[in-house]
């Protein structure tokens, strides 16, 4: 990872926008799921959006209550994009287990902002919550 510099990173004025390390402090992935799959699966989701003319790489760590943390996870943003990464879809070092609490450090080479959603259709009558990440310095 490198360095962020105003020279590398998107600046309105003199405003970078995002930050290279974010953190979601509530990961919860709900066991089960009612309704049809993918799209009512319950997941815990981080929204990445990429500012920056360049590629970010980004690394995710999840830390635990009872066990050493996991990852990195490693997932690529092509510039001046965004990509929505489900935490139920991340299994390299190994998957995201459900029913588990859990944080989640974001790294990333270039600023970036990151929204943290989660989905949670266990009953018919579904809850989403969403909150922007807490933006780390």
């Amino acid at each position: 990872m490198t360095g962020n510099t105003a020279t590398e990173s998107t600046v309105i004025g003199n405003t970078v926008i995002g930050n290279t390390v974010w953190v979601i402090g509530d990961g919860w992935i709900p066991p089960t799921s009612t309704g049809p799959a993918p799209e009512m699966t319950s997941h815990e989701s981080a929204c990445m959006l990429n500012p920056n003319r360049q590629a970010v790489d980004v690394e995710v760590t999840l830390y635990f209550a009872d066990r050493p943390p996991a990852g990195p996870y490693r997932v690529g943003i092509p510039g001046e994009r965004v990509r929505h990464v489900r935490f139920n879809d991340l299994t390299d070092p190994e998957p995201v287990p459900t029913a588990t609490d859990y944080s989640a450090v974001i790294r990333a080479s270039l600023p970036i902002v990151v929204q943290h959603t989660r989905l949670d259709s266990r009953q018919a009558e579904n809850a989403l919550m969403s909150t922007i990440a807490f933006p780390a310095v």
